[in-house]
This record gives structure tokens, C-alpha cells and sequence, in this order.
């Protein structure tokens, strides 16, 4: 037996509080935002990585991204993606 065998398929696995902090370095607030982005040197287009930002970091993560030309979309964090 390994340990998904005792995951309860009707549903999902619990987050933990690390699943939903921002990803500013040396941050652990809870995140309110998700960040999307794609690196095209290597990812195909459609694809998109997450990055999940606090209200004090949101923009400065945003402008991060931006200024490297991976962002492609910002949008809230709803309940049902922390929960």
C-alpha cells in the first residue's frame, strides 16, 4: 500500500498553509493572487507556471515577470484553488 491508496478519491487532498503563500522570497503570508507565466525559451505556449502573491507582493511579482517578458496573466486566488 502506498500512501495515495489511502487518499479518499471523492476528494482532494488538503492544502497546507505553505500551498498558499506568496512565493516572495522570505514572505509567508497567505496569497490572494495567482500570478500565471510561461518562460517561452522553454515551455510551449500554452503552458502556464503559477506563482501565488500576497496583497503586499502582487505587483512587485507582476513587474518581476513583466520586465522579463513571462507574465501572461494575474488573477485572485478563489477559495476552491486554496482550499
Amino acid at each position: 500500500m502506498n500512501i495515495f491508496d489511502m487518499l479518499d478519491p471523492g476528494q482532494p487532498p488538503e492544502r497546507t498553509a505553505a500551498e498558499v503563500m506568496c512565493s516572495r522570497k522570505g514572505c509567508r503570508d497567505e496569497a490572494t493572487t495567482q500570478l500565471l507565466w510561461n518562460n517561452p525559451r522553454i515551455h510551449t505556449p500554452e503552458r502556464r507556471k503559477i506563482w501565488l502573491a500576497c496583497d503586499e507582493h502582487a505587483a512587485w511579482l507582476e513587474d518581476y515577470l513583466q520586465s522579463r517578458s513571462l507574465w501572461k496573466e494575474t488573477l485572485p486566488l478563489t477559495p476552491e484553488e486554496s482550499a
